[in-house]
């Protein structure tokens, strides 16, 4: 009887102590984003960001926002950086993370210690070195030297979590193909990409994810007003103790998550699916 009791009772400790730590985590993450919500959602120019149900509610923010800020210019801007880095990392990623899989050749090992090496240098270290690449090049103030900054930095951690999820597709598939005559591209294609699918899905969600909510390099790149993607921009709202727009950076805020949920949803159906829809093929 003393067993079962203990049992029970270390059973009950460890479910109440989870739960406690679930609802700790819960606040800590939905408390802001109340803050953020309601703020964007609140009448006249905010100074400071404040939890408050009891207020006129209206989509003032909102239409302000695009009249009369370059808001609009920034979402276009962040998107352009956004779609494209998803893209080409996508491809990279994936084309990398199968070569290290399944071939062997020479600088393999080496080249993925290499890898590991340079994720581990902080993002910070290399800003000067960035604008110094930036200024050689004409890249700076330039979409397209901000994306091939976030490609180029995506690439060495995701390539070693394609290539891990790449080892756990059994090889005797790429065997069996070639046996029946498939080529390389057609087995990578049709035979091992759609068992990967979820982890594509993930890298695509992370890769357009970036963007919007890095802060430093777009700052440190970017120039013209007009040319700022939406992080940057919107912390021109509050970076004037004088000028705060807290209620417009709230609304800002809130529209970002909409391509993201959008994109989210549009994957998550294969985050499973990708599991079992290969297995049949070729």
């Amino acid at each position: 009887m003393k067993k079962n009791s203990s049992e029970k009772r270390k059973k009950f400790l460890n479910k109440f102590f989870t739960y406690l730590f679930l609802v700790a985590l819960s606040i800590v993450i939905i408390y802001p984003l109340l803050i953020t919500a309601t703020s964007a959602f609140k009448p006249g120019n905010l100074i400071a960001f404040k939890l408050d149900f009891h207020t006129k509610w209206t989509m003032e923010n909102f239409s302000r926002l695009f009249s009369e800020t370059l808001y609009f210019d920034w979402y276009k801007n962040t998107l352009l950086v956004a779609i494209s880095t998803m893209i080409f990392q996508v491809i990279i990623v994936t084309l990398a993370g199968y070569t290290y899989s399944r071939y062997r050749f020479a600088g393999r090992k080496k080249s993925l210690m290499f890898f590991l090496i340079i994720q581990m240098v902080p993002t910070m270290a290399a800003l000067t070195a960035f604008y110094v690449m930036a200024v050689l090049t004409n890249g700076l103030d330039q979409y397209w030297f901000l994306t091939l900054i976030y490609i180029g930095g995506g690439i060495p951690m995701n390539t070693w979590l394609m290539k891990g999820y790449f080892d756990t597709v059994p090889i005797d598939l790429d065997e069996s193909a070639k046996l029946d005559g498939a080529g390389h591209f057609r087995i990578f294609a049709q035979i091992v990409l759609p068992l990967v699918r979820p982890m594509v899905a993930v890298q695509a969600l992370w890769a357009f994810m970036g963007p919007f909510g890095d802060f430093m390099l777009a700052r440190f790149l970017l120039r013209t007003p007009e040319r700022l993607t939406v992080a940057v921009g919107l912390q021109t709202f509050i970076n004037d103790a004088r000028n705060q727009r807290v209620a417009l950076f709230a609304a800002g805020a809130i529209l970002i998550a909409l391509p993201i949920s959008v994109l989210f949803f549009f994957l998550q159906k294969h985050f499973v699916t990708g599991l079992t829809s290969g297995g049949t093929k070729g």
